[in-house]
This record gives C-alpha cells, structure tokens and sequence, in this order.
C-alpha cells in the first residue's frame, strides 16, 4: 500500500460516524467475502457500518456470518440510497468505477461522504477520494486481510473476519486454480487456518450445496450447449431466457460453467453467453498470456482481470455471439 493511504484512512475514520460498505451488482463471494470481513472489522473497532449493494446474492453465500445484514436495493433501494447519501465515509469493494454498482451508481455518485476504493481490477476510474487498487492480488478479499494488517489490527482477525475473507480468495482463484501466482495470496492463507477457520466445511457450503435444477442446468449446457471452435481454440455455451425458465434459474445458477471450457485439452479461451431481459451476459476465461480483461473492456465495454473478465451486451444473444467469434482471429498468435 502507498505510505500515506493508510494514515488518511486513519484520518477519515476518526471523524466517520456514519460508514457504508458498497460492492457491485451481482456480487460474488469476492465481494461479499470483502464486504462482511470489513464489515466485521469495522464492528470490532466500534464503529457500526452498512452494508449496500443492488441485487440480490446466491444462496450459497447467505450462509456466512454477517450475510442477514446486507442491504439490497433490490428489497429497499430508498433505504440504500439514503444509507449512502448519509455516510460520511464510503468504502468502495472489489469494483472499479461507479456503473458496477448498478441501480445504486447515481446515488454513490451523489453522495457527499469521502469515498476510499480497495480493489484489484485494473484501470480504477477518478471518482475516488482514496484509493489502493493491487491487480496482481488474488481478490479483494486478500486485499482487505493486508488493509487490516497495515492498519495495525491483525491481533482483531477472528474466525467470521477469516471465514470471509477465505471464501473471497477460493471464489476468486476457482480454487486456487487461476490468479494465484502472488506469494502473498498463501501466506494470508496460512494466517486464515490459524483463526480455526474449517476448509473442508466453507468449501462445501460454496460449491457442494447446489440445487437439483442448478445441477441439471450445468449437465444441459455440457451436454447440449457446448460449441468448440478447434480453429481458435475456443470454447463457448450459451443458455437463454427459455432454458433458464426450464431450468427454474436462481441468481448464482450460471457461476463457474465458463469454468468448465478450460478443462477441455488445447482450449485457450472460454465463454458463457447468459440471456438476460435487456442485456447478454459475458463472462470469459483465459490460460497463459491472453488478456481477457483487455479483450472485456476494448470489444464489449467491459473489464476484469487478465484471465478472467465480464461484459454486459446489450445486443440479442445471437448478435453477441457473433461479435465474440468475429474478434477471434485478432488473437490468433495467442489461440494458435
């Protein structure tokens, strides 16, 4: 972290009687992970913080301590809004620029409270008071374990602080299967087991407790959705409104099949296309030096990480599927 950011954190938290936690629209265990460490954290200092966010979250993450306090605008979006234009202080998680957060963009754009981002996606924008964007860390999370640590209060991390905080770094290394190759990223770990944290338990609650219908939905798309395109060594699936009718869709249902494209030998590039009302939802994945994450943000408006990144398309579902297998041949000399 830059030497001054901590003590300017220090200094906006000595006069923040009012403090919110906001991460993005669609939050994953990365940014729920995050948000109820801090969220802990804070507690722990006295302090007595809000959690925001727009949507609603997969059922496998409502299960971590803290999770019944998150508030969606979703269920109450006049009391979100007015959470964030009462704060004096904002902590802004795991995203980079206003429009992640959705329908409560304009209202933290509004908002008069200081506004500090802790993040790790690249190209954070200008609209914040404070920043620490770290891209070659695993996840927020991890980020949120240094934040506590430089703040003078790693004797504060208890088993919630440590039980979030892990589930951030395993949803958002698939793992530890990608964005791990920063040594930091094993050594908090080290630290996470040493609050009695149990692996094989928060491993189970996130990936082992699917729905019949989410289960069947993962062998329809493997089985009936699957597209290679051998010449680019790609592999993409695509599930409509229809089939995620059929499939009795819940929020979180889709997440990790992109996954599954890399686990096929001599696939470079993989892709899931998610019909949604007004939009296609893009999610991608990548090995080795292709740049998804840039691929994101120059072809689709979007942004991420360097092997893995999202878009929102607002095109029909067929239309973005043809962008996407139009730009291919552009990185041809990286999918040969």
């Amino acid at each position: 972290m830059e030497a001054t950011f901590i003590p300017k954190v220090k200094e906006l938290l000595a006069s923040a009687d009012t403090i919110v936690i906001i991460t993005h629209h669609n939050p994953d265990g990365d940014a729920i992970g995050s948000s109820l460490a801090l969220w802990h954290y804070l507690r722990k200092c006295n302090y007595k913080p809000e959690i925001v966010v727009s949507s609603d979250f997969p059922d496998f993450y409502k299960w971590m301590p803290g999770a019944d306090s998150i508030r969606m605008a979703t269920k109450d979006k006049e009391l979100c809004e007015s959470l964030l234009a009462n704060a004096k202080l904002i902590f802004c998680l795991d995203f980079n620029m206003a429009e992640r957060a959705e329908s409560l963009a304009e209202p933290l754009l509004k908002a008069s409270g200081s506004k500090v981002l802790i993040d790790h996606h690249q190209s954070p924008s200008d609209i914040f008071t404070l920043a620490h964007s770290q891209i070659n860390t695993s996840s927020t999370s991890e980020l949120i374990y240094d934040f506590i640590s430089a703040m003078g209060d790693e004797s504060k991390v208890d088993n919630d602080i440590a039980t979030a905080i892990y589930v951030g770094l395993i949803t958002d290394t698939g793992s530890f299967s990608y964005n791990c190759d920063y040594p930091n990223t094993y050594a908090v770990t080290s630290k996470l087991f040493e609050h009695n944290i149990n692996g094989e338990k928060i491993h189970r609650l996130v990936y082992g407790t699917f729905s019949e219908s989410r289960l069947r939905l993962l062998g329809y798309c493997l089985s009936q959705k699957l597209t290679i395109v051998g010449e680019y060594s790609t592999a993409y699936i695509s599930i409509t409104r229809e089939e995620m009718k059929r499939f009795d869709f819940s929020n979180g249902d889709s997440e990790g099949i992109v996954n599954y494209g890399l686990t096929i030998k001599d696939v470079k590039l993989a892709a899931l296309f998610s019909e949604r009302n007004n939009h296609v939802k893009l999610s991608l994945r990548s090995f080795g030096n292709l740049n998804v994450g840039m691929i994101a943000r120059k072809h689709f408006a979007g942004g991420g990480h360097k092997n893995a990144s999202g878009a929102n398309i607002y095109k029909s579902l067929d239309e973005a599927i043809a962008d996407f297998l139009a730009i291919l041949p552009l990185y041809n000399e990286y999918l040969s």
